[in-house]
């Protein structure tokens, strides 16, 4: 039987976050008996729930009891109650990347990976192997719009949200690879960020198919790592992919993608970072022998991934998005989207994340609210990381007032206080962005209610 095969009895440890969610739903499709815990009740929960998994709020010992297999989140701490009691009882420990590993030895797997854009990306192909008549199980830390949750068992591959953090994929060996960048995070895990480019070096020597990767610096120095041949697809005019005639609207982009084909694509979606994304997916599948009529039917299919660039409505006559960019190459991606798809005069408040993250990042904020006239900093989310004392939001702030004292940068801590700032300030814009991988987001569905 298969570590994960029909039948098993599996329970999640942290079930109710995305990544994990996602597997519990594959696993619960795919035939297992699947139970999860996690330490908050949440919507994830409910909806687990309604689709046979038998979860719980909080960890006890009991819920391990009759179980198989017990697989957890990297933020579940070792001396977890039902950790401690499934080894106790001789539960099979399956830590999430063992898990994952599994499943791509059952099935041929399509990765999408970078440090940014991996559940857009992901996202796109899956509407592409859908769009082909295909039905492949998928991993992804977000619903698809249009197809359904961000875990699906289907028997005709595997196309999966590679995740690098706390070295998740370093036990995967994959049929296909989009790599979209490479940039420094999770450095509080790879202690460097020439560390961290070996690592996705060593995914793509792995990978036993196509490698399709963005022609940008990091992705550069991590394929240096490998001896296997990359694909490279890029704006300029030397790789042996190109993408040309871009067009940036509010509501949709439009480019062409030239290279062993020239295939026109549209997207429901803006901004630079959903083109680069959507001509690796287009790229890599054209690769894989997809048909070009599935290529671009799957890509205009493309919604929008939750809380990535996510227009949620208008607040006092400015368009109100959401989006999950905490990275200052995300930040800065998004906000130059912003402003390519016609916004003049755009609003930015951004949540930094980790204070680890904080810390080492600060500085490389300094450049990536250019294309904002204003820009709020609140305090830093903590991700369930202990607050050292000597870390905050003023560090970002301070980076951007150093490096850009023309721009208008105001520090307001608490997100509770966000909305009182921006109603006395009564200047918005035509666009607020709100910014980080947080709860700042919440806000912008509390400022829409109030429009």
């Amino acid at each position: 039987m298969s570590l994960l095969g029909p039948g098993r009895r599996v329970h999640v440890v942290g079930v109710g976050g995305a990544g994990m969610g996602a597997l519990a739903q594959l696993l619960i499709e795919r035939g297992c008996i699947v139970s999860g815990s996690d330490a908050q009740d949440s919507i994830a929960l409910s909806e687990l729930a309604q689709a046979g998994v038998r979860v719980s709020v909080g960890h006890r010992a009991q819920h391990v009891e009759d179980v198989e297999v017990l697989t957890w989140s990297p933020a579940v701490g070792e001396d977890n109650v039902e950790l401690v009691a499934g080894r106790a009882h001789g539960v099979m420990l399956v830590p999430r990347a063992q898990a994952l590993a599994s499943l791509v030895q059952d099935q041929a797997t399509i990765g999408l990976a970078g440090t940014h854009g991996k559940t857009t990306a992901t996202s796109m192909m899956a509407l592409v192997l859908a769009a082909a008549g295909r039905d492949d199980s998928r991993l992804i830390g977000a619903p698809v719009r249009g197809l359904g949750p961000g875990g699906h068992w289907g028997p005709d591959g595997l196309v999966l949200e590679v995740d690098e953090s706390y070295g998740t994929f370093e036990p995967l060996a994959l049929s296909a690879l989009g790599l979209l960048n490479v940039e420094a995070d999770h450095l509080d895990h790879y202690g460097t960020e020439a560390a961290l480019e070996a690592a996705f070096g060593r995914l793509i020597e792995r990978v036993s198919g196509p490698v399709v990767a963005w022609d940008e610096p990091g992705a550069r120095r991590a394929a240096a790592h490998a001896t296997r041949e990359v694909t490279w697809v890029s704006r300029g005019p030397n790789t042996p992919w190109r993408v040309g005639d871009v067009r940036l609207e509010r509501r949709g982009s439009h480019f062409v993608l030239d290279g062993a084909a020239r295939v026109a694509i549209r997207l429901a979606v803006t901004g630079a970072h959903n083109v680069a994304n959507a001509a690796i997916c287009a790229t890599l599948a054209l690769s894989l022998g997809l048909e070009e009529m599935a290529v671009v039917a799957g890509l205009a299919r493309f919604q929008g991934a939750p809380r990535r660039f996510d227009f949620r409505g208008r607040w006092r006559g400015a368009d109100v998005y959401e989006d999950y960019a905490h990275l200052p190459g995300e930040v800065a991606a998004a906000l130059a989207g912003a402003r390519a798809a016609g916004y003049q005069d755009v609003t930015a408040v951004f949540q930094p994340h980790r204070y680890s993250r904080t810390r080492r990042l600060a500085e490389d904020f300094a450049d990536s609210f250019v294309d904002a006239a204003r820009v709020v900093v609140m305090d830093v989310y903590s991700a369930g990381e202990v607050d050292p004392g000597d870390v905050s939001g003023r560090l970002v702030m301070d980076a951007l007032r150093r490096a850009h004292p023309e721009l208008e940068c105001t520090y307001v801590a608490q997100r509770d206080d966000v909305i009182a700032f921006l109603e006395a300030s009564r200047v918005v814009g035509d666009a607020l962005v709100l910014l980080g991988a947080g709860d700042v987001g919440e806000l912008a569905g509390e400022l829409v209610e109030r429009s």
